[in-house]
């Protein structure tokens, strides 16, 4: 499971890799955009949510959203579904299916917020359009995948039709950054950790997939192969 696990976050740093480099392959051809986040105009359709909230700054504008825990990297996500959810005044949210909100260290790092098809600008083009216009930043969204997307200072506005209604999500991209640096530096410890049989004295390392048939009950955990050699564990011949 665990080597899985590191074959799991090998492809999802590989998928980041390339994404980041598409984004540096589309920006150079993109009309220049140097607003910061904390630059991006406040408007309406937003809600009072803005990049670098704290959780209980955004409990002001919505009220309803819970919060959970943060996972091992400092990320920690949330939603709330103001069409379905009974308690919600739909008035305050007009036309809004969902809002998710991702946070790393308590700050929000995220926006998305997808838009049911009777939105007052329904089409990509006209939802770009307007947008641009309300958050005072260029015109010109390249194409990114399924929608448009125009990379600023540090963060980037994707547009995109999800469910036959608009979308929009406003993410930080240096905070990504620094969770795409900490998934890698998880993944290098994990592949340096070693597991030893309590049993037999011998340690398996990441790549050894007899690991995996370690019992539970006499596994014990070591930083590296050192640490377990001075424990007085030896490489199981399985591994050889």
């Amino acid at each position: 499971m665990r080597r899985q696990l590191i074959l799991n976050i090998k492809l999802l740093l590989s998928l980041l890799v390339t994404m980041s480099f598409t984004c540096i392959v589309v920006n150079a051809q993109s009309t220049s955009c140097s607003l910061k986040p904390d630059q991006l105009a406040n408007v309406p359709e937003l809600f009072g949510v803005r990049l670098g909230m704290t959780p209980q700054e955004v409990k002001t504008p919505l009220p309803l959203v819970q919060f959970g825990r943060a996972d091992p990297f400092g990320v920690m996500k949330t939603s709330f579904n103001p069409h379905f959810d009974p308690r919600v005044d739909k008035t305050a949210f007009p036309d809004v299916r969902t809002i998710s909100l991702d946070f790393r260290d308590d700050k929000l790092v995220t926006l998305w917020i997808g838009y049911e098809a009777t939105f007052k600008w329904p089409k990509l083009d006209q939802f770009v359009a307007n947008f641009s216009k309300s958050l005072n930043v260029p015109a010109d969204w390249p194409m990114k995948r399924n929608g448009r997307e125009l990379t600023c200072d540090g963060f980037s506005i994707f547009a995109s039709l999800i469910g036959g209604g608009p979308s929009l999500r406003i993410t930080d991209d240096t905070a990504q950054d620094v969770i795409a640096a900490r998934v890698e530096a998880a993944l290098e410890a994990e592949e340096k950790e070693v597991i030893g049989d309590i049993r037999t004295k011998s340690y398996y390392t990441a790549d050894c997939g007899a690991r995996d048939q370690v019992p539970q009950d006499r596994r014990i955990t070591f930083k590296n192969k050192d640490e377990a050699e001075k424990a007085g564990y030896t490489l199981s011949k399985d591994c050889h």
